[in-house]
């Protein structure tokens, strides 16, 4: 069978339709849904992009939302999605087709009423999801050409999380709550040794880095080797610095709700070692 079979119409771009192998999809490209009518034949030769939503209450989402947004923004959000699944190399989850819908249209919603929306988050997005950073300025910066809203540094960093939730297959609410962690990190960090990190120097975006890398690690039940002499060493060479990386080792576990290898301790006191300055240990 070379054709699907038209459900419904969205709008003009957007169709739901009966394939044979894999039953409802969603159907996007120019004029694909225009004066299409329930029971219609479409050669799949026709078909430009197509995604399969699983979960019937995302397919009941997609329907009720893509009827009040704009189709040029459904048409966009389609070359977004494919460029990152190019660039990437990635096969996406595919709620991020109702994820960076909703999440742009209420943007742009807001960006033409001039409501501005700070994203607390946003150096450290840049620095601990460099690769979906560059791919959401993509996105943005298309938005921008072909609709003529800059939505702004803040929001590129909103769809970043957007893009590593669809990378990684992890809700949104766990990427930005790991995001919100790092950050909370970093605070107890300055709050205990009393001083500023520089957020532009090499080793802050190291410590970013690791402390990222610490969550996901944590999140998976992966085991670091274990440093016996070297945890000795550090605990008594550098006792504040070695306290503090317990206390943020302490606070992971209890924010992920899993348990923390006690290597993680001497691999953050070093990492400490590196931001602090020379007078603490």
């Amino acid at each position: 069978m070379s054709s699907i079979q038209v459900a419904k119409a969205l709008n003009n771009n957007v169709i739901i339709a009966h394939h044979p192998e894999h039953g409802e999809v969603v159907v996007i490209g120019k004029g694909i849904g225009f004066n299409r009518k329930t029971g219609d034949a479409l050669p799949l030769e026709a078909v430009e992009k197509m995604f399969i939503l699983t979960s019937r209450y995302e397919q009941e989402q997609y329907k009720q939302l893509v009827p009040h947004v704009d189709e040029q923004l459904i048409e966009i959000i389609g070359e977004i999605v494919t460029y990152i699944s190019r660039k990437t190399q990635t096969e996406l989850n595919e709620h991020i087709h109702i994820a960076l819908t909703d999440h742009l249209a209420f943007a742009i919603k807001r960006a033409e009423q001039d409501l501005a929306f700070h994203n607390p988050f946003l150096y450290e997005t840049k620095e601990i999801y460099p690769v979906e950073y560059e791919l959401a300025e993509y996105a943005i910066r298309l938005i921008h050409q072909n609709l003529g809203v800059d939505l702004g540094e803040d929001e590129i960093g909103f769809v970043a999380l957007h893009i590593n939730s669809a990378m990684t297959n992890r809700h949104i609410s766990e990427v930005r709550g790991h995001t919100q962690l790092i950050a909370d990190l970093v605070d107890v960090v300055e709050s205990e040794l009393k001083f500023t990190i520089l957020r532009n120097t090499l080793d802050y975006s190291r410590l970013l880095t690791h402390l990222r890398f610490a969550i996901e690690r944590i999140r998976r039940g992966e085991q670091v080797g274990e440093v016996e002499k070297l945890d000795g060493l550090l605990k008594q060479e550098y006792p504040v610095l070695y306290g503090v990386a317990e206390k943020l080792t302490l606070m992971m576990e209890q924010r992920l709700n899993q348990p923390v290898y006690r290597a993680e301790v001497s691999y953050l006191t070093m990492h400490l070692h590196r931001v602090a300055p020379p007078h603490i240990k």
